[in-house]
């Protein structure tokens, strides 16, 4: 069958297991699962960020209500990498990260991720509350 595939094992990179969870704490079920989905929840991620990323080229960036959509799934997939790279589990460890850097104060690779994931938390914020407006 078309996007159904045989044989897909669990990722063994943390950023990649959190963007595509264990769907059970059954293994045969999660297998299962990832096996029916794992191939169409990769594509419809990838196509996320290619529409994301067309919709910055434009100049002004305005985006529809369904473009707002993708690039809010985008950036909460973007989040869930930097998350799982700068080990924020908790929101105590976010909130240490909020507070840690500027971008003045970039020393290195942790750091510059630190202040990636805080722009895009509150790009996300920002987009969640126009979105919130179209209700």
């Amino acid at each position: 069958m078309v996007g159904i595939d045989q044989d897909v094992s669990e990722p063994t990179d943390p950023a990649l297991k959190r963007l595509l969870p264990a769907a059970s704490s059954d293994p045969e079920r999660a297998e299962e699962f990832r096996r029916l989905t794992d191939r169409s929840l990769r594509e419809a991620k990838i196509g996320a960020l290619k529409a994301s990323s067309l919709a910055l080229e434009s100049d002004p960036v305005t985006l529809t209500v369904e473009q707002a959509q993708d690039f809010a799934r985008s950036l909460n997939d973007i989040r869930l990498v930097l998350a799982s790279r700068l080990d924020i589990a908790t929101p105590e460890d976010a909130e240490r990260i909020g507070e840690k850097v500027d971008f003045g104060e970039v020393e290195d690779i942790h750091d510059y991720m630190a202040v990636v994931y805080n722009f895009v938390s509150w790009l996300q914020e920002s987009l969640m509350n126009a979105l919130l407006k179209t209700l």
